[in-house]
Protein backbone atom coordinates (compact mmCIF):
# COMPACT_ATOMS: atom_id res chain seq x y z
CA UNK A 1 0.00 0.00 0.00
CA UNK A 2 1.21 3.21 -0.74
CA UNK A 3 1.36 6.41 1.06
CA UNK A 4 -1.54 8.16 0.65
CA UNK A 5 0.05 11.38 0.18
CA UNK A 6 2.22 10.53 -2.36
CA UNK A 7 1.06 10.80 -6.39
CA UNK A 8 2.47 11.10 -9.60
CA UNK A 9 3.75 12.88 -12.58
CA UNK A 10 1.45 11.95 -15.64
CA UNK A 11 3.83 13.74 -18.15
CA UNK A 12 6.03 16.95 -19.54
CA UNK A 13 4.88 20.28 -19.57
CA UNK A 14 5.94 23.44 -18.90
CA UNK A 15 5.18 26.87 -18.90
CA UNK A 16 4.43 27.26 -22.40
CA UNK A 17 2.34 23.84 -22.68
CA UNK A 18 0.07 25.36 -19.88
CA UNK A 19 -0.92 28.65 -21.42
CA UNK A 20 -1.98 26.62 -24.71
CA UNK A 21 -5.08 25.99 -22.20
CA UNK A 22 -6.91 29.17 -23.10
CA UNK A 23 -8.99 29.18 -19.81
CA UNK A 24 -6.35 28.78 -18.00
CA UNK A 25 -4.42 31.38 -19.83
CA UNK A 26 -7.50 33.73 -19.12
CA UNK A 27 -7.70 32.80 -15.49
CA UNK A 28 -4.11 33.30 -15.15
CA UNK A 29 -3.89 36.75 -16.49
CA UNK A 30 -7.57 37.51 -14.33
CA UNK A 31 -5.31 36.38 -11.50
CA UNK A 32 -2.31 38.62 -12.73
CA UNK A 33 -4.45 41.67 -12.85
CA UNK A 34 -6.74 41.47 -9.98
CA UNK A 35 -3.11 40.46 -7.28
CA UNK A 36 -1.80 43.31 -8.84
CA UNK A 37 -4.56 45.30 -8.06
CA UNK A 38 -4.54 44.05 -5.01
CA UNK A 39 -1.01 44.41 -3.67
CA UNK A 40 -1.59 48.36 -5.36
CA UNK A 41 -4.56 48.94 -3.13
CA UNK A 42 -2.75 47.44 0.48
CA UNK A 43 0.10 49.67 -0.03
CA UNK A 44 -0.96 52.64 -1.14
CA UNK A 45 -3.65 52.22 2.15
CA UNK A 46 -0.87 52.72 4.40
CA UNK A 47 -0.03 55.76 2.50
CA UNK A 48 -3.36 57.14 2.86
CA UNK A 49 -3.88 55.90 6.27
CA UNK A 50 -0.94 57.89 7.01
CA UNK A 51 -1.42 60.86 5.81
CA UNK A 52 -5.06 61.25 7.00
CA UNK A 53 -4.11 59.88 10.69
CA UNK A 54 -0.88 61.39 10.81
CA UNK A 55 -0.02 57.83 12.98
CA UNK A 56 0.88 54.31 12.82
CA UNK A 57 -1.48 53.24 15.28
CA UNK A 58 -4.33 53.56 12.69
CA UNK A 59 -1.89 51.68 10.17
CA UNK A 60 -2.16 48.92 12.06
CA UNK A 61 -5.94 48.94 12.36
CA UNK A 62 -6.70 49.29 8.64
CA UNK A 63 -4.34 46.58 7.93
CA UNK A 64 -5.80 44.69 10.42
CA UNK A 65 -9.56 45.51 8.73
CA UNK A 66 -7.87 44.49 5.81
CA UNK A 67 -7.11 40.46 7.11
CA UNK A 68 -9.64 39.91 9.51
CA UNK A 69 -12.44 39.48 6.70
CA UNK A 70 -9.87 36.20 5.41
CA UNK A 71 -10.47 34.74 8.89
CA UNK A 72 -14.29 35.43 9.16
CA UNK A 73 -15.66 34.68 5.50
CA UNK A 74 -13.23 32.47 4.00
CA UNK A 75 -15.58 28.96 5.33
CA UNK A 76 -18.30 30.64 3.71
CA UNK A 77 -17.08 31.26 0.97
CA UNK A 78 -15.61 27.59 -0.08
CA UNK A 79 -19.25 26.82 0.85
CA UNK A 80 -20.47 29.31 -1.97
CA UNK A 81 -17.47 27.98 -4.32
CA UNK A 82 -19.10 24.64 -4.12
CA UNK A 83 -22.38 25.50 -4.19
CA UNK A 84 -22.95 28.25 -7.31
CA UNK A 85 -21.62 28.93 -10.41
CA UNK A 86 -17.62 29.83 -10.23
CA UNK A 87 -16.69 31.50 -13.31
CA UNK A 88 -19.80 33.76 -12.34
CA UNK A 89 -18.58 33.92 -8.93
CA UNK A 90 -15.05 35.00 -10.28
CA UNK A 91 -16.67 37.34 -12.36
CA UNK A 92 -18.30 38.88 -9.99
CA UNK A 93 -15.95 39.38 -7.00
CA UNK A 94 -13.82 41.23 -9.45
CA UNK A 95 -16.32 43.49 -10.59
CA UNK A 96 -17.70 44.39 -7.11
CA UNK A 97 -13.97 45.31 -5.95
CA UNK A 98 -13.65 47.50 -8.63
CA UNK A 99 -16.74 49.29 -7.32
CA UNK A 100 -15.36 49.35 -4.10
CA UNK A 101 -11.63 50.40 -4.65
CA UNK A 102 -13.00 53.11 -6.64
CA UNK A 103 -15.41 54.68 -4.02
CA UNK A 104 -11.97 55.77 -2.03
CA UNK A 105 -11.30 58.42 -4.77
CA UNK A 106 -14.91 58.94 -4.72
CA UNK A 107 -15.09 59.88 -1.36
CA UNK A 108 -12.04 62.26 -1.55
CA UNK A 109 -14.74 64.29 -3.57
CA UNK A 110 -16.86 64.81 -0.77
CA UNK A 111 -15.05 67.49 1.86
CA UNK A 112 -16.55 66.13 5.20
CA UNK A 113 -14.77 62.51 3.97
CA UNK A 114 -11.44 63.36 2.32
CA UNK A 115 -10.13 63.53 6.18
CA UNK A 116 -11.79 61.02 7.74
CA UNK A 117 -10.94 57.79 8.56
CA UNK A 118 -13.65 55.40 9.23
CA UNK A 119 -15.34 55.42 5.53
CA UNK A 120 -11.24 54.18 4.87
CA UNK A 121 -12.08 51.33 6.98
CA UNK A 122 -15.68 50.25 5.82
CA UNK A 123 -13.96 50.32 2.38
CA UNK A 124 -11.18 48.01 3.33
CA UNK A 125 -13.30 45.87 4.96
CA UNK A 126 -15.87 45.60 1.86
CA UNK A 127 -13.24 45.19 -0.03
CA UNK A 128 -11.21 42.39 1.49
CA UNK A 129 -14.91 40.41 2.23
CA UNK A 130 -15.39 40.22 -1.59
CA UNK A 131 -12.04 38.99 -2.44
CA UNK A 132 -12.09 35.89 -0.25
CA UNK A 133 -14.62 34.69 -2.42
CA UNK A 134 -11.94 34.19 -6.06
CA UNK A 135 -9.56 32.14 -4.26
CA UNK A 136 -11.94 29.71 -3.38
CA UNK A 137 -13.06 29.28 -6.76
CA UNK A 138 -10.04 29.90 -8.78
CA UNK A 139 -8.85 27.17 -6.83
CA UNK A 140 -11.33 24.85 -7.31
CA UNK A 141 -11.83 25.28 -11.18
CA UNK A 142 -8.03 25.20 -12.15
CA UNK A 143 -8.08 21.27 -11.89
CA UNK A 144 -10.94 21.29 -14.19
CA UNK A 145 -9.65 22.69 -16.98
CA UNK A 146 -6.36 21.80 -16.62
CA UNK A 147 -4.96 18.08 -17.43
CA UNK A 148 -3.27 16.18 -13.73
CA UNK A 149 0.21 16.59 -15.33
CA UNK A 150 -0.08 20.15 -15.75
CA UNK A 151 -0.84 21.42 -12.02
CA UNK A 152 2.42 21.60 -10.54
CA UNK A 153 3.58 23.92 -13.68
CA UNK A 154 0.10 25.70 -13.25
CA UNK A 155 0.35 26.07 -9.43
CA UNK A 156 4.38 27.34 -9.99
CA UNK A 157 2.84 30.35 -11.62
CA UNK A 158 0.26 31.32 -9.33
CA UNK A 159 3.83 31.28 -6.61
CA UNK A 160 5.28 32.98 -9.18
CA UNK A 161 2.05 35.74 -9.54
CA UNK A 162 1.76 36.04 -5.95
CA UNK A 163 5.53 37.16 -5.40
CA UNK A 164 6.11 39.44 -8.12
CA UNK A 165 3.01 41.11 -8.07
CA UNK A 166 3.92 42.14 -4.34
CA UNK A 167 7.18 43.48 -5.41
CA UNK A 168 5.81 45.61 -7.83
CA UNK A 169 3.32 46.30 -6.05
CA UNK A 170 5.35 47.31 -3.44
CA UNK A 171 7.81 48.99 -5.63
CA UNK A 172 5.18 51.18 -7.92
CA UNK A 173 2.49 51.74 -5.08
CA UNK A 174 4.22 54.80 -3.20
CA UNK A 175 5.48 56.23 -6.75
CA UNK A 176 2.18 56.98 -8.26
CA UNK A 177 1.12 57.88 -4.76
CA UNK A 178 3.34 60.63 -5.47
CA UNK A 179 2.14 61.72 -8.66
CA UNK A 180 -1.43 61.92 -6.78
CA UNK A 181 -2.83 60.28 -3.57
CA UNK A 182 -5.54 58.85 -5.17
CA UNK A 183 -3.87 57.61 -8.37
CA UNK A 184 -3.46 54.11 -7.47
CA UNK A 185 -7.10 53.28 -6.79
CA UNK A 186 -7.96 54.43 -9.93
CA UNK A 187 -5.47 51.85 -11.07
CA UNK A 188 -6.08 49.31 -9.54
CA UNK A 189 -10.22 49.87 -10.18
CA UNK A 190 -8.95 49.43 -14.49
CA UNK A 191 -6.70 46.17 -12.92
CA UNK A 192 -10.08 44.45 -11.45
CA UNK A 193 -11.86 45.30 -14.32
CA UNK A 194 -9.58 43.85 -17.12
CA UNK A 195 -9.56 41.08 -14.59
CA UNK A 196 -12.91 40.71 -14.83
CA UNK A 197 -12.78 40.64 -18.62
CA UNK A 198 -10.79 37.90 -18.92
CA UNK A 199 -13.01 35.55 -16.68
CA UNK A 200 -15.78 36.38 -18.54
CA UNK A 201 -13.72 35.30 -21.96
CA UNK A 202 -12.67 31.94 -19.83
CA UNK A 203 -14.33 28.70 -20.88
CA UNK A 204 -15.09 27.51 -17.42
CA UNK A 205 -17.06 24.53 -16.93
CA UNK A 206 -20.07 24.81 -14.32
CA UNK A 207 -20.96 22.43 -11.21
CA UNK A 208 -23.33 19.19 -11.91
CA UNK A 209 -26.63 20.14 -10.12
CA UNK A 210 -28.21 17.75 -7.88
CA UNK A 211 -31.44 17.76 -7.26
CA UNK A 212 -32.23 17.94 -3.33
CA UNK A 213 -35.41 16.20 -1.78
CA UNK A 214 -38.32 18.91 -1.08
CA UNK A 215 -37.24 18.59 2.61
CA UNK A 216 -33.48 18.98 2.07
CA UNK A 217 -34.10 22.00 0.23
CA UNK A 218 -36.54 24.25 2.67
CA UNK A 219 -34.00 23.75 5.21
CA UNK A 220 -32.58 27.09 6.79
CA UNK A 221 -29.71 28.15 4.60
CA UNK A 222 -27.76 29.07 7.75
CA UNK A 223 -27.88 25.67 9.06
CA UNK A 224 -27.23 23.97 5.53
CA UNK A 225 -24.09 25.83 5.03
CA UNK A 226 -22.87 25.15 8.80
CA UNK A 227 -23.37 21.34 7.16
CA UNK A 228 -21.58 21.87 3.95
CA UNK A 229 -18.60 23.67 6.33
CA UNK A 230 -18.85 20.32 8.42
CA UNK A 231 -18.58 17.86 5.41
CA UNK A 232 -15.21 20.00 4.24
CA UNK A 233 -13.45 19.76 7.95
CA UNK A 234 -14.21 15.81 7.73
CA UNK A 235 -13.21 15.58 4.63
CA UNK A 236 -9.91 16.65 5.46
CA UNK A 237 -9.54 15.02 8.83
CA UNK A 238 -10.36 11.92 7.23
CA UNK A 239 -7.11 12.17 5.11
CA UNK A 240 -3.21 11.66 6.01
CA UNK A 241 -2.46 13.09 2.86
CA UNK A 242 -4.61 16.14 3.16
CA UNK A 243 -3.38 16.93 7.08
CA UNK A 244 0.37 16.83 6.19
CA UNK A 245 -0.15 18.74 2.70
CA UNK A 246 -2.46 21.41 4.72
CA UNK A 247 0.01 21.71 7.87
CA UNK A 248 3.06 22.03 4.75
CA UNK A 249 1.54 25.03 3.10
CA UNK A 250 0.45 26.59 6.82
CA UNK A 251 4.46 26.27 7.93
CA UNK A 252 5.70 27.29 4.26
CA UNK A 253 4.02 30.51 5.00
CA UNK A 254 4.37 30.65 8.69
CA UNK A 255 8.21 30.88 8.30
CA UNK A 256 7.69 33.37 5.23
CA UNK A 257 5.79 35.50 7.48
CA UNK A 258 8.09 35.38 10.57
CA UNK A 259 10.85 35.84 8.38
CA UNK A 260 9.20 39.22 6.79
CA UNK A 261 8.49 40.24 10.83
CA UNK A 262 11.73 39.31 12.20
CA UNK A 263 13.54 40.83 9.00
CA UNK A 264 14.37 44.41 11.06
CA UNK A 265 15.41 42.47 14.32
CA UNK A 266 17.60 40.25 12.54
CA UNK A 267 20.12 42.40 10.06
CA UNK A 268 20.20 44.67 13.85
CA UNK A 269 21.06 42.08 16.66
CA UNK A 270 22.61 39.36 13.99
CA UNK A 271 24.07 40.80 11.26
CA UNK A 272 24.87 43.97 12.93
CA UNK A 273 23.25 46.63 10.16
CA UNK A 274 20.85 49.27 10.27
CA UNK A 275 17.04 47.91 9.93
CA UNK A 276 16.49 49.95 7.29
CA UNK A 277 18.84 47.55 5.54
CA UNK A 278 16.30 44.58 5.83
CA UNK A 279 16.26 43.91 1.89
CA UNK A 280 19.51 42.23 2.60
CA UNK A 281 17.48 39.43 3.67
CA UNK A 282 13.94 39.83 2.28
CA UNK A 283 14.93 40.40 -1.26
CA UNK A 284 17.56 37.27 -1.52
CA UNK A 285 14.34 35.24 0.13
CA UNK A 286 11.80 36.77 -2.50
CA UNK A 287 14.44 36.28 -5.44
CA UNK A 288 14.34 32.37 -3.89
CA UNK A 289 10.66 31.80 -3.91
CA UNK A 290 10.49 33.04 -7.58
CA UNK A 291 13.57 31.04 -8.62
CA UNK A 292 11.79 28.13 -6.79
CA UNK A 293 8.31 28.55 -8.89
CA UNK A 294 10.82 28.48 -12.37
CA UNK A 295 12.28 25.53 -11.47
CA UNK A 296 9.58 23.36 -10.13
CA UNK A 297 7.13 24.77 -13.03
CA UNK A 298 9.36 24.28 -15.78
CA UNK A 299 12.75 22.19 -15.35
CA UNK A 300 11.95 19.25 -12.61
CA UNK A 301 8.36 19.01 -12.30
CA UNK A 302 8.97 14.97 -12.37
CA UNK A 303 10.18 14.53 -9.19
CA UNK A 304 8.67 12.73 -6.31
CA UNK A 305 6.51 15.33 -4.56
CA UNK A 306 6.46 13.55 -0.97
CA UNK A 307 10.17 13.32 -1.16
CA UNK A 308 10.58 16.74 -2.27
CA UNK A 309 8.15 18.37 0.70
CA UNK A 310 9.73 15.90 3.20
CA UNK A 311 13.22 17.29 2.44
CA UNK A 312 12.45 20.24 1.83
CA UNK A 313 11.16 20.83 5.10
CA UNK A 314 13.89 19.44 6.79
CA UNK A 315 16.48 21.31 5.10
CA UNK A 316 13.98 24.61 5.86
CA UNK A 317 15.31 23.76 9.52
CA UNK A 318 18.70 23.12 8.69
CA UNK A 319 18.59 26.73 7.18
CA UNK A 320 17.39 28.44 9.68
CA UNK A 321 19.58 26.79 12.42
CA UNK A 322 22.66 28.75 9.89
CA UNK A 323 20.60 31.66 9.43
CA UNK A 324 20.76 32.23 13.43
CA UNK A 325 24.02 30.74 14.00
CA UNK A 326 26.50 31.46 10.99
CA UNK A 327 26.41 35.50 10.36
CA UNK A 328 25.82 36.23 13.92
CA UNK A 329 29.37 33.69 14.62
CA UNK A 330 31.34 35.42 11.58
CA UNK A 331 30.22 38.83 13.06
CA UNK A 332 32.38 37.85 16.38
CA UNK A 333 35.45 37.47 13.93
CA UNK A 334 37.10 40.38 12.53
CA UNK A 335 38.78 38.97 9.26
CA UNK A 336 34.49 37.34 8.49
CA UNK A 337 32.56 40.07 9.45
CA UNK A 338 32.59 42.05 6.54
CA UNK A 339 31.12 38.42 4.82
CA UNK A 340 28.53 38.47 7.39
CA UNK A 341 25.68 40.12 5.39
CA UNK A 342 26.34 38.27 2.28
CA UNK A 343 26.24 35.08 4.09
CA UNK A 344 22.72 35.90 5.46
CA UNK A 345 21.70 36.97 2.25
CA UNK A 346 22.70 33.40 0.85
CA UNK A 347 20.63 31.56 3.25
CA UNK A 348 17.49 33.70 2.83
CA UNK A 349 17.92 32.70 -0.85
CA UNK A 350 17.47 29.18 -0.12
CA UNK A 351 15.09 30.04 2.74
CA UNK A 352 13.20 31.29 -0.61
CA UNK A 353 13.93 28.49 -2.47
CA UNK A 354 12.72 26.07 -0.06
CA UNK A 355 9.52 27.74 0.26
CA UNK A 356 8.49 27.51 -3.15
CA UNK A 357 9.37 23.56 -2.86
CA UNK A 358 7.23 23.14 0.17
CA UNK A 359 4.27 25.12 -1.37
CA UNK A 360 3.67 24.43 -4.46
CA UNK A 361 4.00 20.65 -4.04
CA UNK A 362 1.86 20.98 -1.10
CA UNK A 363 -1.14 23.30 -3.13
CA UNK A 364 -0.69 20.73 -6.05
CA UNK A 365 -1.70 17.77 -3.78
CA UNK A 366 -4.21 19.48 -2.48
CA UNK A 367 -6.16 20.00 -5.47
CA UNK A 368 -5.65 16.36 -6.99
CA UNK A 369 -6.30 14.36 -3.88
CA UNK A 370 -10.04 16.25 -3.38
CA UNK A 371 -13.19 16.02 -5.32
CA UNK A 372 -14.89 18.78 -7.52
CA UNK A 373 -17.66 18.93 -5.04
CA UNK A 374 -15.57 19.92 -2.04
CA UNK A 375 -12.44 21.01 -2.94
CA UNK A 376 -14.13 25.23 -2.91
CA UNK A 377 -14.10 24.36 1.00
CA UNK A 378 -10.95 22.64 1.36
CA UNK A 379 -8.92 25.81 0.17
CA UNK A 380 -11.42 28.27 1.86
CA UNK A 381 -10.37 26.43 5.02
CA UNK A 382 -6.50 26.96 3.80
CA UNK A 383 -6.93 30.27 3.55
CA UNK A 384 -8.45 31.10 6.65
CA UNK A 385 -5.95 28.59 8.50
CA UNK A 386 -3.28 31.03 6.70
CA UNK A 387 -4.68 34.35 7.18
CA UNK A 388 -5.65 33.30 10.93
CA UNK A 389 -3.41 30.97 12.46
CA UNK A 390 -0.48 31.96 11.14
CA UNK A 391 -0.59 35.69 12.77
CA UNK A 392 -0.54 34.85 16.47
CA UNK A 393 2.83 32.47 16.52
CA UNK A 394 3.88 35.60 13.74
CA UNK A 395 3.21 37.72 17.50
CA UNK A 396 4.46 34.98 19.74
CA UNK A 397 7.45 35.00 17.61
CA UNK A 398 8.13 38.83 17.63
CA UNK A 399 7.54 39.03 21.50
CA UNK A 400 10.28 36.35 22.09
CA UNK A 401 12.83 37.99 19.92
CA UNK A 402 12.00 41.09 21.83
CA UNK A 403 13.13 38.47 25.06
CA UNK A 404 15.49 36.16 24.15
CA UNK A 405 16.97 37.30 21.17
CA UNK A 406 16.23 37.09 17.70
CA UNK A 407 18.78 34.34 16.42
CA UNK A 408 17.30 32.30 19.63
CA UNK A 409 13.50 32.09 18.02
CA UNK A 410 14.61 31.88 14.04
CA UNK A 411 17.33 28.99 15.42
CA UNK A 412 14.15 27.57 17.65
CA UNK A 413 11.96 27.81 15.03
CA UNK A 414 14.93 25.16 13.17
CA UNK A 415 14.86 22.94 15.40
CA UNK A 416 11.25 22.59 15.31
CA UNK A 417 10.88 21.87 11.69
CA UNK A 418 13.75 19.53 11.59
CA UNK A 419 11.77 17.66 14.50
CA UNK A 420 7.98 17.75 12.57
CA UNK A 421 10.19 16.70 9.28
CA UNK A 422 11.53 13.93 10.32
CA UNK A 423 8.12 13.51 12.58
CA UNK A 424 6.32 13.06 9.06
CA UNK A 425 8.81 11.10 6.53
CA UNK A 426 8.88 8.39 9.63
CA UNK A 427 5.21 8.14 9.26
CA UNK A 428 4.95 8.43 5.84
CA UNK A 429 7.31 4.87 5.96
CA UNK A 430 5.03 3.36 8.36
CA UNK A 431 2.06 4.25 6.20
CA UNK A 432 3.66 2.85 2.74
CA UNK A 433 5.08 -0.13 4.87
CA UNK A 434 3.32 -3.68 3.81
CA UNK A 435 0.63 -5.00 6.14
CA UNK A 436 0.81 -8.48 7.31
CA UNK A 437 -2.50 -10.43 5.84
Amino acid sequence: MTAPFKFEVEGPGGFRAVLRHTAFRNIWFAQLAAQLADKFLLFSLIILAYQISGGSTPVAVTLLVYTVPAVIFAPPAGVIADRLDRKQIMLWCNLGRAVAVALIPVAALVPQLRGDFVHLLVITFVFSAVGQLFGPAEAAVIPTILPRSALITANSMALLTMVLTLVVGGALAPIVSRIDLYAPYWLAAVLLVIGATFIFASDIPGLERTTEPPVAASRNRFHRMLIDLKEGIDALRASRGLMLAFAQVSIAVLVLFMLFALAPAYVSHVIGIAPQDSYVILGPATGGAILSAVLLGQFVRNLDKSKLLFGSLIANGLTLLALAAVPQAMTQLPDLRVHARITGAAFSLLLGIEFGAIMIPAITYLMESTSDEIRGRIFALLYMVINGVTALPVLAAAALSDTIGTAHVIGGLGVVLIIGGLAIFTAGRRASAPRPA
